[in-house]
């Protein structure tokens, strides 16, 4: 009792002193995948404040969805916060939503849990060896969960972000939990799912989570759901559909071999050193617990176990993810895609029909055939002029503004950020077919919305290429690279590189005054995976910082997907040719939309 008491007032200690010291930390998004996101939370029972018998089951049974608020009523934070779930509550009870406090805290008492909740009617909970909070993956006396009527946590992180450590606002700006439930109640998914959850932090490494046989209802189904669906679906990009148990089986040989060996889902990105966080929010790859999970259901015979555990099944837009656009625009005519060989990149420059400047806060390309389409990069050009040239070929540096790749082919920009679409616009559709042994045709169109005001952030591209490349015969760890010195201080957003099929390795780093910060690197590139990697928070660049883009490419015969390991290789359009591409979005802040001037030419890189 004496070490519990120690360990408690440690925690409560380490949450006060932040706070006195000012050491500031906010909500942000996180990755959901390593984060709980689409687990389902076994039944927990225990005992309620009051002496009564409690089962998670029976609390959530008919109910449209759950919310469970770990709290300690000694922490600062949690105080403050008990007025906004006494809110939270009196909206939404009413509309099934059941709600749950519990208190990890070992030396907290029921009488202090009670004198906490003042208004608050909800369930009242003491999980004093942290078994419950350990299931749920709680990190902190803030941390707020939101289940589905199947207990799958479709959110988890904080309330809101009106306070955090070091600081208190009048009225919050983001409203997660809210946004959440709304979510759940309209049977969609929440847009944001995973925050941090600044509060005081809680030490659960001794205590054991409730224990659960993976069967394919209660644990695989979600897997599938959170990491597999998105391609493999009916419509989807994936070569077959895994949305049944029966898919799932048929296909276990192959989903066994690509788990084991990390192939999918597709994440590139290096793993975070000891005991940094996971910088991307669209981070996809598996846990190592929901790997070892995946596999121990094959290896225990794929048991389907209790049917009443499954999840709600996931729902898709039947034909744009990003809702109803506000344009589509569309190739004027079908591509021809042969059967067999290689096919030249098509390049096709349409008019949007613009009549004014708009603001971009969703863009989608879909091609009309996926099955045949690699990658579609879609540029925003400048109205045409009397007397202005076709541009040429070579132009993927400039107007990058939409892309699709197998797995990413929509983008929905945060509240408050906007991509400008000037009137008049062109757009021009690099696309690239890779013929799969049937005749076919395709006729890429894109899709957008608009906002209905100028946003606070404009987001822009910077491309770090360099097409003086130049990688010799043979050569297996060939180094290039492109840099630019920002003249302006940015905020930088996300990163999408872009080589063919030589190429290797690649990164992404700044030089500041401690030295060199790599902001991305990926190992293993795969060019069949053009990813597009988004930070959960923006990087701030200072005035006059170099930004570069590395890459190593391997022209030898130890790459099997080498056209020709004798070649000279330069830059080029076809898959046999290569590049050197590295986009980086940024803002400005302060909401000022002045441009970095176009990067300077260079003899050493050449970007």
């Amino acid at each position: 009792m004496r070490i519990r008491m120690v360990l408690a007032a440690a925690t409560i200690l380490a949450c006060t002193s932040a706070v006195l010291a000012a050491k500031v930390e906010v909500a942000k998004p996180i990755s959901p995948s390593h984060s709980g996101i689409g687990r389902w939370v076994p039944d927990w029972t225990g005992t309620t404040s009051t002496g009564e018998a409690f089962s998670l089951a029976k609390a959530a049974k008919g109910k449209k969805g759950t919310v469970i608020a770990v709290a300690s009523v000694h922490c600062p934070l949690s105080k403050k916060y008990q007025p906004t779930l006494v809110k939270l509550e009196a909206d939404y009870a009413k509309k099934d939503i059941a709600f749950v406090v519990v208190d990890p805290i070992a030396t907290d008492s029921a009488e202090d849990l009670k004198s906490f909740a003042g208004e608050l009617k909800a369930t009242l909970l003491l999980d004093k060896d942290g078994t419950f909070c350990k299931t749920l993956g709680a990190i902190s006396t803030t941390d707020l969960f939101v289940l589905d009527s199947a207990r799958t946590i479709v959110y988890r992180g904080a309330v809101d972000d009106q306070y955090g450590l070091g600081y208190s606002t009048d009225a919050p700006k983001k409203t997660f939990a809210k946004d959440a439930i709304e979510a759940v109640l309209a049977g969609e998914r929440p847009k944001i799912t995973a925050t941090s959850a600044p509060g005081c932090a809680l030490d659960l490494a001794s205590a054991k989570p409730l224990a659960q046989k993976p069967t394919y209802h209660n644990r695989i189904s979600r897997l599938v759901q959170q990491h597999c669906l998105e391609c493999h679906r009916k419509g989807g990009v994936g070569p077959f559909d895994l949305s049944t148990s029966e898919a799932v089986l048929a296909q276990k040989g192959m989903i066994k071999k690509v788990v084991d060996d990390g192939r999918m889902p597709p994440w590139f990105a290096a793993e975070p050193k000891p005991g940094e966080h996971r910088p991307f929010r669209n981070d996809r790859s598996l846990t190592e617990a929901d790997k070892k999970d995946f596999l121990a259901w094959f290896a225990d015979g794929t048991p389907m176990g209790e049917e009443s555990e499954a999840p709600l099944a996931r729902k898709f837009g039947e034909e744009w993810s990003i809702g109803k656009p506000d344009l589509v625009v569309q190739i004027p005519k079908p591509i021809q895609v042969k059967a067999t060989g290689i096919m030249d990149y098509e390049e096709i420059i349409v008019d949007s029909g613009t009549t004014e400047e708009k603001w971009v806060t969703a863009a989608e390309v879909r091609p009309t055939d996926r099955s045949v389409v690699h990658h579609v990069l879609v540029f925003a050009l400048p109205a045409k002029k009397a007397g202005d040239l076709e541009l040429p070929r070579r132009g993927e540096g400039q107007g990058y503004f939409a892309a699709y790749v197998p797995g990413n082919g929509f983008q929905i920009l945060p509240e408050g950020f906007g991509r400008k679409l000037p009137k008049g616009a062109r757009l021009k559709f690099q696309i690239h077919y890779t013929p799969n042994g049937k005749k076919t045709e395709d006729q890429v169109r894109v899709g957008f919305r608009f906002a209905s005001k100028t946003p606070e952030h404009e987001i822009r591209v910077l491309p770090l290429g360099n097409p003086k490349i130049s990688i010799p015969p043979g050569a297996s760890d060939h180094p290039e690279q492109a840099e630019y010195k920002l003249p302006v201080e940015a905020m930088i957003t996300a990163f999408s590189p872009h080589m063919h099929v030589r190429g290797k390795t690649c990164k992404y780093e700044i030089d500041t005054k401690d030295g060199t910060k790599v902001l991305l690197e990926v190992p293993h590139f795969d060019f069949n995976w053009q990813l597009r990697y988004e930070l959960s928070e923006p990087v701030r660049i200072e005035k006059n910082t170099t930004a570069r883009f590395l890459a190593t490419f391997d022209n030898s015969t130890g790459n099997p997907a080498n056209p020709d390991p004798k070649a000279t290789v330069t830059w080029g359009q076809q898959t046999a040719d290569e590049m050197l591409l590295g986009y980086v979005e940024f803002y400005i802040p302060g909401g000022a939309f002045a441009l970095p001037a176009k990067p300077k030419e260079k003899k050493s890189d050449k970007p």
